[in-house]
């Protein structure tokens, strides 16, 4: 997605009022003349830095690779700037007794710089260790119409992956497919966002997406970025070639992909299934809405357990949840991603998903479940601060 002129515009602002109080502090307060002009020349290249991310495109538009390399730059912008804002608040609160004609607290302007260190390396730290730190998740679900058996049931669901910001590096992936074949799920589910803009990022990832092994198979959903829709497309024709590209590639990679449809898996007693329901994306408007649900199981109402895949949770709070006659036992959704960055149960995605940004969450009946996984991959900016990429194992139990 292009970057609006009117948030370069207050980015390029926002550079230059911070370089600015940083240049007259250092040229106030140092004795020689070297750090103002160290400030200066690193405010001049960084200006030049911005310029370059927010008006060259870098084919970023058309290109995967193009818009890797600028993931990354704004990601190094992000992380410079962020340390300085940080500085400067210690700063500005250490000039407070100026006002009343006290001294400035200059330990609180060292404890600024102490600070703007932290938040640096948190952010680099985010990019280059914990953005690759599995967390495997286990949780019992309790389902009173359970067959009998499927008593002890091994789901194993993983969710946004956005492989293009990975570009040809399959080693995470790899590390992800190891982790999820030792715990021996019996299916195993992906909830959306395969992709980042184009079905040929994938392309790489097939041969280790295909590893995946469950007796029950692989099942997947669509997600917002997984049908084209933040690409420019010359022409319509060459955006549905993608989306057949992205369902071929699942399909080379053995997984079955469900189109606003189910499928029934049986068990070992005659009688005994549960389905695996599959919606397309349910977009928040004012994004399309793909999915419906009254397609994918027309008799949504009856006795089956029945487990729901779909991509954005906000279907489940606005749909599934409020409506009784939608009996499905379990949803899994993905899409939030806890905006990569979670200390605790705290996330600044609940804000925005407050009833539905990561976890497991209940209907009022007691009897129906949400679980949101926040993802395993990254998009916007290539780092996660505490939310760690996940795999979560659910046992079904009656």
């Amino acid at each position: 997605m292009r970057i609006s002129l009117i948030l370069a515009a207050s980015a390029l602002i926002f550079q230059l009022l911070v370089d600015t109080y940083l240049y007259l502090i250092a040229k106030r307060r140092c004795h020689q003349p070297g750090p103002a002009r160290f400030q200066l020349f690193q405010g001049a290249f960084f200006l030049l830095y911005a310029l370059v991310i927010f008006f060259i495109p870098a084919r970023r538009a058309s290109d995967s690779a193009g818009l890797g390399i600028v993931m990354w730059m704004v990601f190094g912008y992000l992380t410079v700037y962020a340390a300085k804002l940080t500085f400067i608040i210690f700063d500005l609160a250490a000039s407070v007794p100026l006002l009343f004609r006290r001294r400035r607290l200059r330990w609180l302007s060292r404890a600024g710089i102490a600070a703007a260190a932290v938040v640096a390396l948190t952010m680099l730290w985010g990019a280059f260790v914990n953005r690759k730190h599995i967390q495997i998740n286990e949780v019992n679900v309790k389902i009173a119409s359970l067959p009998d058996s499927f008593n002890g049931y091994r789901v194993a669901q993983i969710s946004d992956l956005h492989l293009g910001t990975f570009g040809n590096d399959t080693t995470f992936i790899s590390q992800l497919v190891d982790s999820i074949n030792a715990l021996q799920p019996n299916i195993i589910v992906f909830t959306g966002d395969l992709v980042n803009q184009r079905a040929s990022e994938a392309e790489p990832f097939i041969a280790p997406l295909g590893r995946l092994e469950a007796p029950d198979g692989v099942f997947s959903i669509l997600g917002n970025h997984d049908y084209g829709d933040y690409v420019q497309w010359p022409s319509e024709t060459e955006k549905e070639e993608n989306m057949e590209m992205l369902m071929d590639h699942q399909i080379a990679m053995g997984w079955e992909l469900l189109t606003n449809s189910s499928e029934v898996i049986y068990g070992n007693a005659p009688g005994d299934s549960i389905v695996i329901v599959g919606v397309e994306n349910w977009g928040d408007p004012p994004f399309p809405q793909y999915g419906n649900i009254d397609l994918a199981y027309p008799t949504s109402g009856d006795s089956a357990t029945k487990i729901l895949l779909t991509h954005n949770p906000r279907h489940w709070t606005d749909l599934v949840a409020p409506t009784d006659s939608l009996r499905y036992a379990l949803t899994l959704s993905g899409h939030t991603h806890a905006m990569q960055f979670q200390i605790g149960r705290f996330s600044p995605a609940q804000f925005r998903y407050p009833d539905c940004w990561g976890g497991l969450y209940t209907a009022p009946d007691g009897q129906r479940h949400l679980y949101v996984n926040i993802g395993a991959g990254t998009v916007g900016f290539p780092m996660r601060i505490g939310a760690t990429p996940e795999i979560t194992l659910f046992t079904l139990t009656k």
